[in-house]
């Protein structure tokens, strides 16, 4: 008995496992897939927006066909008209603009340094959460986000050959990102509707896919008729887009199977795979001491804030939990909308 018992906890941690590695590579993969798209002369598609687009398009018709036509999964009930505009709109939104601003800062910078800029991200969610009074301001939060944002200047110092353009793409895609959880942490707490995430991705990507299509077709829709040059093969345009709907598929599995944290965690090492593989895969990358020595710094900074915020929700989860086992506890119960999509960019 004791012996199944062990096999049975030894399987379990084996799919854990897989899972997380799976997530790892899924979307280190999707991110080096999106950049070789974008600046490939083979496919020779530099259109942000025209791919994000397609990326929306594809995810709503997985979706309807998944719930509506083949009954695979059920839309969760509890979404009207007035939550739609008010919190699942501007979720959408922020969603777009975020895919929108992280794929054009491709065109521009290397991968590697798109995401070292990245990390200052738990400083904009922090600051934006204040001034909607969803933080507390406090000494210890104010040293975390002093050491993010001095590891990612420190970082940005120790790039060679630094393009402004790219930079204020991807800040403003971070600054949208971190825009579009607090719109979700205001959609849980104070609108009360919980999705999973193929719900949550039925009603959001058609209201992006529609945010990006405005966009489309004033600012790259015009080069794309005057070029005529590009490129995209269907089968490579089928399979990006499959990658970028599984990207967000293991963001739920690692959740559901582990907890907020755990994800969290591994979104950091993923960072690091990324950082060093897009110095061994792309030419536009060359990483110096410094931009490692800040990056790292920041990434501490990062750590300490996910270690700072997850504590009280881990605590109060353990707290209901009472005589559940230790398994138990550390999920989440009733995963809900994942913490971040922003690894389809």
């Amino acid at each position: 008995m004791e012996e199944r018992k062990k096999s049975k906890e030894w399987m379990e941690g084996a799919i854990t496992y897989f899972y997380l590695l799976f997530y790892i590579a899924i979307s280190s993969g999707q991110i080096f897939f999106n950049k070789w798209v974008l600046s490939s002369k083979d496919i020779n598609f530099p259109y942000p927006v025209a791919l994000t687009l397609l990326h929306m398009v594809f995810s709503s018709i997985v979706c309807f066909l998944t719930t509506k036509v083949f009954k695979v999964m059920k839309v969760e009930e509890g979404m009207t008209s007035e939550i739609y505009l008010t919190s699942v709109v501007p979720i959408g939104a922020m969603f777009a603009m975020t895919l929108w601003l992280g794929n054009s800062a491709y065109l521009y910078i290397s991968v590697a340094f798109a995401q070292m800029l990245k990390a200052i991200m738990p400083v904009a969610v922090f600051l934006l959460g204040a001034a909607a009074g969803l933080e507390e301001l406090s000494g210890r939060m104010f040293v975390i986000m002093s050491i993010i944002s001095i590891g990612v200047v420190v970082a940005s110092i120790g790039e060679v050959t630094i393009s402004w353009v790219g930079v204020v793409y991807q800040m403003g895609g971070v600054i949208a990102e971190a825009l579009r959880l607090i719109f979700i942490e205001i959609f849980l707490k104070k609108k009360g509707v919980r999705l999973n995430l193929i719900s949550m991705m039925y009603y959001v990507s058609p209201c992006s896919a529609l945010c990006l299509f405005v966009p489309w077709i004033f600012l790259e829709k015009p080069k794309m008729d005057s070029s005529g040059s590009w490129n995209f093969p269907p089968l490579t345009l089928f399979l990006n887009c499959m990658c970028t709907f599984i990207l967000n598929l293991s963001v739920f599995l690692v959740i559901s199977r582990t907890s907020a944290l755990t994800a969290r965690v591994t979104g950091v090492v993923r960072d690091w795979v990324v950082v060093l593989l897009s110095a061994a895969i792309f030419a536009d990358t060359k990483l110096t001491f410094i931009n490692i020595i800040g990056y790292g710094i920041a990434i501490a900074g990062v750590v300490a804030y996910n270690n700072h915020k997850l504590k009280p929700a881990s605590h109060s989860v353990n707290s209901q939990a009472g005589g559940i086992n230790s398994n138990s506890q550390e999920k989440d119960p009733g995963v809900q909308i994942p913490l971040s999509t922003k690894t389809s960019s």
